[in-house]
């Protein structure tokens, strides 16, 4: 009986999901799994070696050369054919570095989270610097606490709420590449809400509180120009959050 694949660790969530050529005009799509990307991200992007590589992601060299090289003839793939590259799935675990002051819940337990401040729903996904969270059974909140988040950055903060164990998410706007985080994740998104946090949980309790099918982060567009992100993305990486 073989034996079983060891769980490739990786940093966080990417802040971009999906990659295309110009005006969508893609023959095909090349799926790159999160720890393909993860081999990318750490070898040819921040110029680490194989065997550094190797100790980041807790598996042996031979199996990141193994990665890596699907990852490249992934990439060239897309770059001659035309291909639109998609990330999603593989055999990873995310790298937990979520405050020790966050509790941890039973299987029995929801836990709603929401981007939080002065009581208010912080309506920047990206910026969001805590959440509060409620835990939830037999439909009542049994437990509330306001977290900060250790970082920014779409993918980073997907990933926070995932080691968090959120089960669902009520947020302002939030761009498309965190929406597909969220969805990797398998958390539940109420995303384009406005008010008081405790309100919107109260909606979402009885039901009421509505799916936004496009909750879009507008500073993103405006401030920005689409699909740039904000924060730091908490991999060693830049964007938009410290000129």
């Amino acid at each position: 009986m073989p034996r079983p694949q060891k769980s490739r660790r990786i940093c966080c969530y990417p802040d971009y999901w999906s990659f295309a050529p110009d005006q969508d005009t893609a023959n095909d799509t090349v799926v790159m799994t999160l720890d393909e990307f993860e081999t990318i991200r750490l070898i040819d992007y921040q110029s680490k070696t194989q065997e550094q590589c190797a100790q980041e992601m807790n598996v042996a060299r031979t199996t990141v050369t193994a990665i890596y090289d699907t990852a490249r003839k992934k990439l060239a793939q897309a770059l001659v054919e035309g291909r639109r590259i998609v990330i999603s799935g593989g055999n990873y675990t995310l790298d937990n570095t979520i405050s020790e002051e966050i509790t941890r819940k039973g299987s029995t337990i929801m836990r709603i989270a929401v981007t939080y401040e002065n009581g208010q729903i912080f309506q920047h996904f990206g910026r969001t610097e805590q959440f509060k969270l409620y835990d939830v059974a037999d439909g009542k909140i049994i437990n509330e606490q306001i977290v900060g988040t250790m970082g920014a950055g779409h993918g980073a903060l997907a990933g926070f709420l995932k080691n968090a164990q959120a089960d669902v998410l009520i947020c302002g706007g939030i761009g498309g590449g965190a929406q597909m985080a969220m969805q990797e994740a398998g958390i539940a998104l109420y995303g384009g809400n406005m008010g008081s946090a405790d309100e919107a949980v109260a909606a979402f309790l009885a039901q009421t509180l509505v799916q936004n099918e496009n909750p879009t982060c507008d500073h993103h567009a405006h401030e920005h120009g689409e699909g740039h992100s904000c924060g730091d993305h908490g991999c060693g990486t830049h964007s938009c959050g410290n000129h």
